[in-house]
């Protein structure tokens, strides 16, 4: 299924798959595909990784089978009513919308026949360290949906899930790499207010979650297990630790994620 790979948007993320497939040698440059009508988007693209772009969708749909929908969930609903008539029954249609449900895509489209992937990948893709969750509706093939895991597994983790489960992860991974910036800004700070420089705090902090994320996977030890070993009796560990367990920080992150399962669910809810 090696043929050319067709991407309509050229954003960021766009761009980590582009990267992704290059660098893992899934598509040749002169393979892939971009539909983009900003001028200065398709410029980068076209000098960055020598792929071949266009401002029209035409060219994509005629020359690509496998066809990444890589637009903002609020621009997609005009995309596919204009290319609708272009969707043809071997078109394998990838979608990266956070939100919308496999079904808009067929509502829209209006084709029963449609191959309709959605998947759910995260920022982290933009340095190939990405999570995605992908899944797929009855007219794709189990060959069809590993030519599609092919794609995420170059900028990242992939799994493979039921629709029902997207919006969980889109709260879980989805919005993820938020709260861990969020935490990370926090580390820093706390640092400075105790007296630490700015620079001094942030190679610090981000050194110590960058390393304990990588004992945590080399390990296979639970978390718990880990953070056990750093807690030794009467220090200083335990101390902050009992702080966090005040104020309820684990609640606060279940909290979190379920607020943004309960708001993708909302913004799948189209008209």
């Amino acid at each position: 299924m090696k043929q050319q790979i067709g991407f309509i948007g050229g954003g960021q993320m766009a761009e980590a798959l582009i990267r992704g497939i290059i660098a893992s040698g899934l598509y040749r440059e002169n393979d892939i595909l971009v539909a983009e009508p900003n001028d200065f988007r398709r410029d980068h693209l076209e000098q960055t990784y020598s792929v071949k772009t266009f401002e029209s969708n035409v060219p994509i749909f005629d020359n690509c089978r496998i066809i990444i929908l890589a637009v903002k969930p609020q621009t997609m609903k005009a995309l596919l009513l204009d290319c609708r008539e272009r969707v043809q029954s071997h078109h394998i249609m990838i979608s990266i919308a956070a939100g919308l449900p496999i079904s808009f895509y067929l509502e829209t489209i209006g084709k029963n026949d449609t191959k309709m992937i959605r998947v759910m990948p995260n920022t982290p893709a933009l340095v190939l360290e990405g999570a995605s969750a992908l899944s797929r509706n009855d007219n794709v093939s189990d060959e069809e949906l590993r030519a599609a895991e092919e794609i995420f597994l170059a900028v990242g983790e992939v799994v493979i899930l039921d629709e029902v489960h997207l919006d969980a992860v889109t709260g879980l991974s989805g919005s993820g790499p938020a709260y861990v910036f969020s935490f990370i800004e926090a580390l820093i700070d706390a640092g400075v207010k105790s007296g630490l420089t700015r620079v001094v705090s942030e190679k610090l902090a981000l050194q110590t979650v960058s390393g304990s994320v990588k004992l945590l996977k080399e390990s296979g030890e639970h978390p718990a297990a880990l953070r056990g070993k750093v807690t030794s009796p009467g220090g200083t560990a335990i101390t902050a630790i009992h702080v966090l367990e005040k104020v309820g920080f684990h609640g606060i992150i279940m909290d979190v994620v379920e607020a943004a399962v309960i708001r993708s669910k909302e913004l799948g809810k189209v008209e």
